[in-house]
């Protein structure tokens, strides 16, 4: 007798539950879809977007609207330790890639990169310092890409879309 009572016991509060469950269910998720609207509705009224934040790519402007700008002299950077005890360094050439149909590129263009050119080659410096030879050979792309957004930032536009390295050597 004792164990049925307890077996009913159990199933009237796992009905409980289950109706709880429901309720919760169906209260909460139209909530949830509702701010999700309004939420799309308010980043599409300032115009945000909601991927990853990253700004155009080379790949995402035409040719003809790309411009290339070259820092004249080479860099020569000293690498972080890479536990082997021996400094190394990465001699390199860099080139930004400018997008000439921003409105960023119109106002500042290369007049002003040339006028900051110390600034920037600062901040490459000490990007490109902050990795080991062997995270500078196999993830240069991650060198790029803070590069990239370090201009963007001290630019605070994105008219730079890309950065490249030409003569790369790692000793």
């Amino acid at each position: 007798m004792k164990k049925n009572l307890m077996t009913v016991i159990i199933l009237a509060l796992v009905l409980v539950n289950l109706v709880l469950t429901a309720i919760l269910a169906f209260t909460i998720i139209p909530q949830t879809r509702k701010s999700n609207q309004l939420i799309d509705k308010i980043a599409s009224a300032i115009d945000l977007e909601l991927e990853d934040g990253s700004s155009k790519d080379t790949a995402a402007v035409p040719v003809e609207d790309i411009e290339v700008y070259d820092i004249e002299a080479s860099f020569t950077v000293n690498l972080s330790p890479s536990g082997d005890g021996k400094d190394h360094v990465a001699v390199f050439s860099i080139g930004l890639s400018l997008n000439t149909k921003s409105d960023g590129y119109k106002s500042i263009g290369t007049e002003g990169l040339k006028a900051k050119e110390t600034l920037i080659k600062n901040d490459i410096n000490t990007i490109v310092s902050g990795y080991t030879m062997e995270q500078f050979r196999e993830d240069e792309q991650s060198v790029k890409d803070a590069i990239l957004e370090d201009l963007q930032e001290m630019f605070g536009s994105d008219f730079i879309v890309g950065v490249s390295f030409s003569s790369v050597n790692t000793q």
